[in-house]
């Protein structure tokens, strides 16, 4: 594919003034450069952010990227989990060619985007939440918190070793992300990857955040008590349930006095069925659908100040390019790496196919390039984001990649031969929440799911219904549509190369700790 400097020199080749001609032409030898800022969530939903419609919150600072740019409607996790998500990011390969099918450890000597980007004499920094069981590597300065890492006083290490930082995850990650800006060398472009770890579980805002949600009522998604009528036996099983698997850690529950260590986190990780707690200066018990509706609202205000941070804090990083003359020649990308349920199919977490979790936001600024205000309904990938930065750097994607650059999206030209489906493999089964291992294709109009381990299968009109509550696998009327489906399934997993390597095991789970060393002094 066609470099982006190349394509643009051409078509700018005539302009000698005005902001496009010094964009497309930061040098005599050629067209500049841009930065590349990467700001990636976990587990952030598209339905928590006001430009995609959210019902439950608001978030200019989100929302200023896509009236200043573009938002991505159909950007898909082709694993929708934490760890293989982000290999597939820094690979553009699905989870069965880089090796990180679930939360087993990343191998760094593989070929990265980052190595890549080096190549071209970009300065790499990578800031916050890493999450892969190894340390980065192609990065010029990196900055990482341990695993998960903790929201408040979090520990983070680089090569050096490690330093507690006082104050929120949020705000920590946002102020090295500056200072590393501040401190990177002027004669190159940057790309830059700042990782926050909101708002993942067990969604612990700070105070301020906290106490705007505290006492606000959530709107209950429609399906919240969707009773899994004509679904396989997939949706029965799993432990991911919003009424019946937090636990008294997720809902912030107190503890009883003296508890302490092995104890106190056994206590924490009781499901309760039960709940004393004071509402409006009344202590109530809590059972049943009162109970329910109780957890929903806890889960929800705590998910939602967490993001309310987050959104805060892409702010202030708008401000710092905006005030710092570099908003014309930076791409600013904000993405999540998957989607996550708050409350549909009755549920919290991710991994299953449907779109909540499947889906990741992408909302991207590019002065000059990208047309404000402009959307996108073409279906893109994970896999389809280390081309995109490698076509922005003016270099090739490996021929190994399975992803496709952006850029003539964003520049309005949608290639013709643009993907009508995407392809989907699952793999963490049983894991933490009994999630069924499956694969499938998502198309623009219809969803085919199929649980290989339990041999069942869903499809969904997802033009009737979007919310996926019908599954019309075994409806004689949609029939040719199955059919046409599987056969569009096949023909993608053989073009993915996927030969089922990780199906018949269970992978196992890296022993790795993560652990930060001490600080060199």
């Amino acid at each position: 594919m066609e470099s982006i400097s190349r394509r643009r020199m051409l078509a700018l080749s005539s302009l000698t003034c005005g902001p496009l001609a010094e964009l497309a032409f930061g040098s005599a030898a050629g067209a500049k450069r841009p930065n590349i800022l990467f700001i990636m969530t976990d587990d952030h939903a598209s339905q928590a952010i006001s430009c995609y419609g959210s019902k439950v919150n608001q978030t200019p600072n989100l929302d200023r990227i896509a009236r200043e740019g573009m938002r991505m409607d159909r950007v898909f996790a082709t694993n929708s989990i934490c760890t293989p998500s982000r290999a597939t990011i820094l690979t553009g390969k699905y989870s069965h060619l880089n090796g990180v099918p679930v939360f087993n450890r990343f191998d760094g000597s593989q070929p990265t985007v980052a190595k890549m980007l080096q190549k071209t004499d970009y300065y790499t920094a990578m800031i916050g939440k890493w999450h892969l069981g190894s340390d980065p590597t192609g990065f010029d300065y990196w900055n990482i918190l341990p695993g998960q890492g903790v929201y408040n006083n979090p520990t983070f290490y680089d090569k050096d070793g490690s330093e507690t930082y006082k104050g929120y995850a949020t705000d920590v990650i946002t102020d090295i992300t500056i200072d590393a800006l501040k401190n990177r060398p002027k004669d190159k472009p940057f790309f830059m990857m700042s990782h926050h770890k909101a708002p993942h579980r067990e969604w612990t805002p700070d105070e301020k955040h906290r106490k705007m949600f505290e006492h606000k009522h959530i709107p209950e998604p429609a399906n919240l008590r969707d009773d899994y009528s004509g679904r396989t036996d997939a949706l029965h099983e799993q432990k991911q349930s919003v009424f019946r698997d937090l636990t008294r850690r997720d809902l912030k529950l107190k503890p009883p006095a003296g508890l302490s260590g092995a104890e106190l986190n056994q206590w924490l990780g009781v499901k309760p069925m039960e709940v004393e707690t004071e509402i409006d200066g009344v202590r109530k018990t809590l059972r049943g659908k009162e109970l329910e509706d109780w957890k929903y609202q806890r889960y929800m205000q705590d998910y939602l100040a967490c993001v309310q941070s987050v959104d805060d804090n892409v702010g202030r990083q708008l401000d710092w390019l905006d005030a710092n003359g570099l908003r014309e020649n930076t791409v600013v990308i904000y993405t999540s790496d998957q989607g996550f349920f708050l409350g549909e199919h009755g549920l919290y977490d991710k991994r299953f196919m449907y779109e909540e979790s499947l889906r990741m936001p992408f909302l991207v600024r590019w002065p000059g390039v990208i047309r404000p205000g402009s959307t996108s309904s073409a279906i893109g990938i994970n896999c389809d984001f280390a081309p995109t930065f490698l076509d922005l750097a003016g270099a090739p994607a490996p021929t190994d990649m399975q992803g496709r650059s952006f850029l003539p999206i964003w520049e309005g030209k949608t290639p013709r031969d643009w993907r009508g489906a995407m392809y989907y493999r699952y793999y963490h089964d049983p894991g933490d929440h009994n999630t069924r291992a499956h694969y499938g294709i998502r198309t623009a109009t219809h969803k085919l799911i199929y649980f290989w381990k339990k041999d069942q299968w869903e499809c969904y009109d997802l033009a009737a219904d979007p919310h996926e509550m019908r599954n019309i696998y075994n409806d004689p009327k949609a029939q040719k549509t199955v059919s046409m489906l599987k056969q569009e399934l096949y023909r993608l997993k053989k073009e993915m190369r996927d030969d089922d390597q990780f199906a018949n095991e269970q992978p196992k789970e890296s022993s790795y700790v993560q652990a930060p060393p001490p600080r060199k002094r």
